[in-house]
């Protein structure tokens, strides 16, 4: 658990950088590009080539080309018709999608596995919800898109994992993630990106390079080690952290308006779904975990 800690707190950022410095500013594919390129690049010294299972390394370029290929590519368009605050909102449904994902990989129905992720989304709710103006039905669409293949490849990573647990060190592995991700990112910028939208400041850059090392390369990287160290709820809940704390970082740094009590009692009820999650006895650490 410490990992997706760790990655959420780097994640609480994105949400306001993208929205204060990249949004309608910034050719959303090339931002995605940026950032996808600029992780694969992190992760090409390390890359083995040979000896590694043909599923496995299938299944990591299709969990690359969802996670970070269709779902950033949609999350940043919605930006152009959504606001933080909306873009906050929308996102908080990925936890059922990674419970329900999950449960369909093994073929099961785990009940308390759900209602832990639907309380988690309650508290995601209780945070953000606001009355919605606007055109926002498009952005609505974008962001489920989004919250679906996120949770997907997330999913698919975590049970490669477990399946394959010694097939290769996971910093051998990784790259092959991003190398998906390109697959989908690269077109994408050539069929639509706008050249008149290109970064002008050295913020934006400062931004972009951030965001493609930390928040994207390192903070992945964390995300799958830590998604099979806990359980498929607990993974779930974990998804939803990231409105707290995103929440948070808004206030603290660009003074942005917040609730602190609703902040505090959605937190709080985020808090009592990782402890529904240990009470229905899905807290144990699943066996095969040979990436360290």
């Amino acid at each position: 658990m410490p990992y997706l800690l760790i990655v959420n707190l780097i994640w609480s950022f994105s949400f306001s950088l993208i929205g204060v410095y990249l949004a309608g500013r910034v050719d959303s594919d090339f931002a995605v590009l940026v950032r996808v390129l600029v992780a694969a690049l992190i992760f090409l010294p390390f890359v083995r080539w040979r000896g590694l299972p043909r599923r496995l390394l299938a299944g990591f370029w299709l969990a690359g080309a969802l996670q970070f290929g269709m779902t950033y590519l949609c999350l940043y368009r919605s930006f152009s018709v959504l606001s933080v605050p909306e873009v906050l909102l929308f996102t908080v449904l990925t936890p059922i999608y990674v419970t329900l994902l999950e449960d369909a990989l093994v073929g099961r129905l785990h009940r308390p596995a759900l209602l832990a992720a639907a309380v988690a989304v309650l508290g995601g709710v209780l945070i953000r919800y606001q009355p919605l103006a606007g055109d926002y039905l498009w952005g609505f669409l974008l962001l489920q898109i989004a919250n679906a293949t996120f949770a997907a490849g997330q999913v698919l990573c975590r049970r490669l994992l477990l399946w394959y647990p010694q097939a290769v060190p996971l910093p051998h592995l990784f790259g092959h993630f991003f190398f998906g991700a390109l697959c989908i990112v690269i077109p994408s910028w050539l069929f639509f990106g706008d050249p008149a939208l290109l970064p002008q400041t050295a913020t934006q850059w400062a931004v972009l390079l951030w965001m493609g090392g930390f928040a994207t390369a390192l903070g992945m990287f964390w995300w799958v080690k830590g998604s099979v160290q806990v359980s498929a709820g607990t993974l779930a809940v974990m998804n939803e952290l990231h409105v707290p704390l995103g929440l948070l970082v808004n206030v603290l740094i660009w003074n942005r308006d917040a609730d602190l009590r609703r902040m505090l009692v959605g937190g709080l009820v985020i808090v009592f779904s990782l402890w529904l999650c240990r009470f229905a006895g899905r807290q144990a650490r699943p066996a095969g975990d040979g990436h360290g």
